[in-house]
């Protein structure tokens, strides 16, 4: 087992002969030295097989070289104590006395009794083979939690076997959040994974345990996996530990197998259990206190608990005591956890959802609403096989009954999103869950364009996806396989037919659009997902696509991908919605390193050398935050622990990989950290693997506007792919790590739809560099044109090319132009074309057409660029054709287009067969790029606002040397530092710098703690870091360590959480940040968080 911060010796399995490595301190040598930091103890462990002859009584160092004899003569003498570990000074009761090759063992406390001191030896015969000599001594840590050490030494013929061991003694103590006296001995848990894989969770018994104090427990067993017990880098990664056992036990009677037609090619355990049904019309339903076991069958109906078509139960349907289901514990069931279908207003609290088949917390039809999910816990949610998105692979392809012909599902698009809370309906709430580990999702927000099921026909088309979200506040996902937050796509709402073979309820596409009363001619009404966190999750920690929604206070780490926001979609089906992230933290590769097994996949190297798990593949490239589409705002956010290696990219920004679609050049961040710990700050990706060929549109388009500089250490600039000579210009800076480069300047973009063909690739240049064309292949989605998005700078000439005669039918849109931006363009079309060219405004919600201007050819092509009148220009000896591409209305916020609608201009072309379409590379007069101002006149001064606003830690380090530092921030001092900082405030109290240079300082720390004067006093030589608490309080965080002088730095970094509730802070203060909503007796929660490590 490992024990946390606050346990000073931790154990953990290895490959080692031994069983077991101690760590920090302990290493697995013969002769080694451990400690127990919190105890104040050093513990000496040795088993020792020298082949020493008769020994005599050793001398104390006063009497000279002489007591340190060696081999002389065939005799031997003791070593002295400063070879011998774990023994000090020179004291007559530790003098021992063995003969040649004689095996012996000795476990004591350095400085302590001695006569407390374990010692065992055996005989050596000659015959090469021993008894092992044994030594064995139990202790007890500060906090309680007891432990064997054991040293033994032996022969086995003529081989010696030498070591020690730490082993945990009567039981391991779990030390939780909460009280939780109420859990009894004979109880069963389970604690979560806080790893890769969903299967690290683990189930023991509870025993007996006097001892424990009221927030500890005596598990029955060693956990196989480490389970993670403190904030790790500013993120909660404590593990969820869940009582299964309740005072009423509902369960299936049980066949040893599966049989008959219950699926038995996907299961071979009986999947046929009981389930309880609630109809409509009843008197009133409040469950608590209820286990259920072997319940829900996978038939479509028949779940642990149902509430079906039930319609209003709380106030709005008549019940003065709403209902509501507490405090269950559902696990070991083999269809979902609690389905609410056509229920609305239901309470589900407290309850647990363990290893179970299918959605787990599920809403069915899509029209259930203000139903509270709060304080629930689900965790190991495997595949079923009722619904396409319940199914894995395998079930996916198999299961074809329900399709159209000969059609094959495609399992990572139909299926495959198994969720343990799948929200069919944004008008819900989840307060307070923990998603701990699902085959594909913790959290899915899925929406149905109409209902499905039995509520066909109850609310118009669309109604879902424009409904504003319901509370989203402090919920954690982790473990899961595919993402721990998923708000996007929908399902098929039609039958299987010849125009589409898939069956009824794939998973299909979707947007969420929130606006007021659902109705998108109202305001948009902003989604907030608050205190989020997220973190070992394999693919992604979050992805949300839609607009607006705006994640804040969240954390996100050890994720392939931490957060990726997607717009609602390319121009023009996207009216200008936006997407952000603000106050939040990144982390790439914290210090849960995680552990072997459970099917995690992939073990390696992490970037400091260290060996951990790895999410998706050892090569596979980390973001933190992922930019897609746009626009996506990001503020206030920190990121850390971002470091490539040989084997993976690992950037803090970076962006969707092997992309088709538009990036918007409105995506920006401000007020950003980057920790020192952030190797690779940006990264547009290389040809290779992951990234293909990086030659998608959307690839060569990547760009995002930094506004302050935390990024790039410049002011207002924009940061796009390297070889992108759109952006580009004489004082722009590349970047080479990031494939980047960075550049001042204004830009937009030019949105081009293209018929008549629609299969052609576009080549666009800047004028001022026509030999470095982009080539665009363009959009195809199924509609009848192409589309192109470039990204290009403002009051610039573009030429645009094809490779192959022009396309019939051609409309420019200028998109995120702001009143009186303009463009020159020249288009190339076969020299014999006429055209009709057409300026409009096009309202996308109406469909209307209004402010129709026909244009006129114009006598020259200045008379056009000059931008007066609607005008074009034709130059047939060139072949190009010329516009003047201006936005006269004014835009807001996000739009791409103004509040009259989008400006456009259509260019029909009428082309005859045999004329030319190859065109001249520039038609504009030859001249040097335009001037903008170089980068280096707009470096950013240092942002002392930046990051999430966290409190931190004072680190308190001290420098391998012989004297003793501290080190807080940039500034060191000579001594110990002490800072004391209000835990409700997070102001400084008091600061204390007690200095030394004697090189052999002994510290000493004193507490009065008695009225006669008493004192407790903490003695040592070497490096010590602290982080305590003072109060009737024992947070988790608290941490202690000390070094001896010859080992490495003792050192602390740590995010202190302000204002918990149990520091006891004022109701003001506890209202700001209510982050630790815990209860404390057995009728209400059964699910609790670690606070150390355990492994």
């Amino acid at each position: 087992g490992c024990f946390g911060s606050d346990v000073p010796v931790e154990i953990c399995r290895t490959g080692h002969p031994m069983g077991a490595r101690i760590v920090p301190g302990v290493s697995p040598e013969p002769h080694t030295r451990g400690r127990a930091a919190g105890a104040g103890l050093e513990l000496a462990a040795l088993g020792v097989w020298e082949p020493w002859t008769a020994p005599r009584p050793p001398r104390c160092p006063a009497e000279g070289p002489g007591g340190r004899e060696g081999r002389d003569g065939g005799r031997a003498a003791l070593p002295s104590p400063e070879s011998l570990p774990g023994v000090a000074g020179c004291s007559s009761e530790l003098s021992f006395l063995v003969s040649s090759r004689q095996p012996w063992a000795l476990v004591g406390i350095l400085g302590g009794d001695p006569l407390s001191t374990s010692e065992d030896k055996r005989e050596y015969h000659g015959n090469g083979t021993t008894g092992l000599a044994v030594a064995q001594r139990e202790f007890l840590t500060y906090d309680g939690t007891r432990f064997t050490v054991t040293a033994f030494s032996g022969w086995i013929k003529g081989v010696p076997h030498n070591g020690f061991k730490v082993e945990v003694s009567k039981g391991i103590i779990l030390h939780l959040v909460d009280d939780v006296r109420s859990w009894l001995p004979g109880d069963r848990i389970v604690i979560a994974s806080t790893d890769y894989s969903m299967h690290q969770a683990e189930e023991f018994n509870l025993l007996p345990c006097p001892e424990c104090k009221s927030n500890q427990v005596k598990i029955d067993g060693s956990p196989l996996y480490l389970h993670i017990g403190e904030v790790i880098d500013g993120i909660d990664m404590r593990a969820e530990v869940g009582l299964l056992t309740r005072n009423i036990l509902i369960q299936g009677e049980m066949e040893d197998s599966c049989y008959g037609e219950n699926q038995c090619q996907f299961f071979s355990f009986d999947t046929f259990g009981g389930h309880i049904k609630i109809l409509a019309n009843f008197s009133s339903v409040h469950m608590s206190g209820v286990e259920l076991k072997n319940m829900g069958q996978q038939i479509l109906g028949s779940y642990p608990v149902h509430f079906h078509m039930a319609a209003d139960v709380d106030e709005r349907g008549g019940y003065q005591r709403p209902t509501y289901l507490d405090n269950l514990a559902i696990h070991h069931c083999f269809s979902r956890c609690v389905a609410i279908h056509g229920t609305h207003g239901l309470l589900v609290k407290d309850t647990i959802g363990y290893d179970t088949l299918g959605h787990c917390f599920f809403l069915e039809d899509g029209t259930e609403q203000r139903n509270t999910f709060q304080h629930n816990l689900g965790l190991l949610t495997r595949s079923g096989t009722i619904l396409p998105s319940d199914r894995n692979e395998a079930m996916c392809l198999a299961i074809r009954s329900h399709v159209y012909g000969n059609y094959i599902p495609v399992p990572s698009t139909d299926c495959m999103a198994v969720s343990t809370f799948w929200i069919a309906n944004p008008n819900n709430n989840l307060i307070e869950n923990a998603a701990a580990g699902a085959q594909d999702v913790g959290i899915w927000y899925i929406f149905h364009r109409v209902p499905t099921g039995q509520s066909e026909g109850q609310y118009p088309e669309g109604k879902a996806e424009h409904t504003p979200l319901g509370v989203f506040y402090n919920n954690r996902v982790h473990s899961n396989f595919k993402a721990g937050l998923f708000i996007g796509k929908g399902v098929k709402t039609t039958r299987a037919s010849a125009e589409d073979p898939r069956e009824y309820l794939t998973v299909d596409n979707a947007r969420f659009r929130p606006h007021q009363d659902a109705d998108p001619e109202k305001p948009r009404v902003p989604a907030v997902i608050d205190g989020l966190i997220a973190f070992k999750n394999n693919d992604h920690g979050a992805w949300a696509r839609g607009g607006d929604i705006i994640f804040h206070n969240s954390g996100f780490s050890d994720n392939g991908i931490g957060l990726t926001l997607a717009s609602d979609g390319t121009f023009p089906t996207d009216d200008g919605s936006s997407l952000e992230v603000s106050r939040s933290i990144f982390v790439g590769e914290s210090s849960n390193l995680g552990s072997q097994g459970g099917q995690n996949s992939y073990w390696g190297k992490g970037a400091n050398g260290e060996y951990r798990t790895l999410p998706r593949n050892k090569t596979f490239p980390i973001r933190g935050f992922q930019i897609y589409d746009g626009p996506v705002r990001m503020a206030k956010c920190t990121f850390k622990k971002f470091t490539p290696t040989a084997d993976r990219y690992s950037s803090a920004i970076g962006f969707f990989m092997k992309n088709s679609w538009q990036i918007s050049p409105q995506n920006n961040v401000s007020q950003i950290l980057m920790e020192k710990s952030v190797g690779l700050k940006v990264f547009f990706g290389r040809a290779g693997q992951w990234f293909g060929n990086n030659d998608n549109d959307g690839d060569k388009m990547s760009v995002f506007h930094d506004l302050d500089g935390s990024v790039t250490g410049y002011s207002n600039i924009f940061v796009g792919r390297a070889d992108n000579y759109l952006l580009r210009h004489p004082g722009c800076v590349t970047v080479p790590r990031w494939n980047g480069v960075m550049c001042t300047g204004r830009y937009a973009q030019l949105y081009i739809q293209a018929r008549r063909p629609e299969n052609l690739t576009l080549s666009i240049a800047r004028a001022a560099y026509h030999s470095h064309p982009l080539q665009l292949q363009g959009v195809n989605r199924g509609a009848p044109y192409q589309q192109y998005q470039p990204v290009v700078m403002l009051e610039q000439a573009y030429i645009i090319q094809w490779d192959g005669r022009a396309p019939e039918d051609i409309i420019l849109y200028p998109i995120n132009f702001n009143r009186g931006d303009w463009l020159h363009i020249a288009l190339c079309y076969p020299r014999n074309t006429i055209f009709h060219v057409v300026k409009d405004i096009y309202q996308r919600r109406t469909g209307m057409v209004h402010s129709i201007k026909h244009y006129l050819m114009a006598p020259s092509r200045d008379s056009v660029l000059n931008g007066t009148g609607e005008l074009f220009y034709f130059d047939r000896a060139l072949g190009y054709l010329f516009v003047h591409l201006q936005a006269h209305e004014a835009r807001q916020g996000h739009s791409y287009c103004s509040q009259q609608g989008c400006e456009r201009i259509k260019i029909m072309a009428q082309m005859y067969p045999g004329g030319s379409w190859s065109c001249v590379p520039n038609p504009f007069l030859q001249k040097p790029a335009a001037p903008q101002r170089p980068v280096s006149q707009h470096q950013a001064v240092p942002c002392r606002a930046c990051g999430a606003p966290q409190v931190r830690a004072p680190l308190l380090q001290h420098l391998r040397s012989c004297s003793t530092y501290a080190s807080v921030g940039n500034s060191c001092f000579p001594g110990v530092f002490f800072v004391v900082l209000d835990a409700c405030s997070g102001a400084v109290v008091s600061r204390r710098l007690r200095s030394s240079n004697d090189v052999h300082a002994v510290l000493l720390i004193s507490e009065r703690i008695h009225p006669g004067g008493y004192t407790c006093c903490v003695c040592f030589t070497g490096s010590f870091a602290m982080l305590g608490y003072k109060g009737q309080a024992k947070p988790s965080w608290i941490k202690v360590l000390n070094h001896a002088r010859y080992q490495k730095t003792a050192s602390l970094q740590h995010y202190v959480p302000l204002k918990m509730k149990e520091y006891q802070c004022s109701d003001n203060a506890f209202s700001q940040n209510h982050s630790e909503a815990k209860y404390a007796n057995r009728d209400k929660p059964m699910t609790h968080n670690l606070s150390t490590k355990v492994g």
